[in-house]
């Protein structure tokens, strides 16, 4: 301190002069997740992009209800040079009255009797696929139980490069439950590896098919 004029005078401090900061590179993190988040939104833009001009060589039938069939009848009068194939469904004489109905020639039905459930559908017959030299399918089956049929469909037929394109039927049943499709889907991995589909421990009792003998 410094006396002046009776008063004390407190030396002002000398401040240091802060340098700029230096902006950070950025992480090699964030790179690393921006990457990822482009790569993601580019694949799935390409899946959405393949899907759309995918032209399946077949219509694949999920068996559990006639509304499948009488929606794939339907959709195959717009398709006249696919075959239809019913993995499960109604029964051969019913079934064939479906097609006839909504003026299907029978010589492009086949219908497939092995399955017992969701994933035996697409195990049950993707052997016979490859043995035609198929490698792309209209899928379809009821809208809430799409999600667990693509699933399995995208592990097993996917693994045997055979491509898949949803065809929804309208349901007013509600979306099944998350653990089935986890289910299913572990199992169809099982299969992938083993081909083993772990039928035994889940389906002890078959499914029946719902009809309603109504044309």
């Amino acid at each position: 301190m410094t006396l002046s004029h009776g008063r004390y005078v407190r030396k002002r401090a000398h401040k240091k002069r802060r340098s700029p900061r230096k902006k950070k590179p950025r992480s090699l993190r964030s790179v690393a997740l921006v990457l990822s988040l482009v790569l993601a939104t580019g694949g799935t833009l390409y899946y959405k992009i393949q899907q759309a001009l995918l032209k399946p060589d077949v219509i694949f039938v999920l068996g559990g209800h006639e509304e499948r069939e009488k929606f794939a009848a339907e959709f195959a009068q717009q398709e006249p040079t696919l075959e239809i194939w019913v993995s499960s469904g109604s029964p051969p004489d019913y079934a064939q009255k479906i097609f006839q109905h909504y003026g299907v020639d029978g010589d492009r039905l086949h219908l497939d009797y092995q399955a017992k459930d969701t994933v035996t559908n697409f195990t049950s017959i993707v052997d016979d696929f490859k043995q035609e030299g198929i490698d792309s399918v209209y899928l379809i089956t009821s809208e809430n139980h799409m999600h667990r049929a693509h699933i399995v469909a995208q592990i097993i037929f996917g693994s045997q490069g055979i491509a898949v394109k949803p065809l929804s039927v309208p349901s007013q049943n509600p979306p099944e439950a998350k653990i089935k499709c986890l289910r299913d889907g572990l199992r169809s991995i099982l299969w992938f590896f083993t081909r083993e589909t772990g039928e035994e421990w889940f389906n002890k009792n078959s499914t029946a098919v719902v009809t309603t003998k109504n044309l």
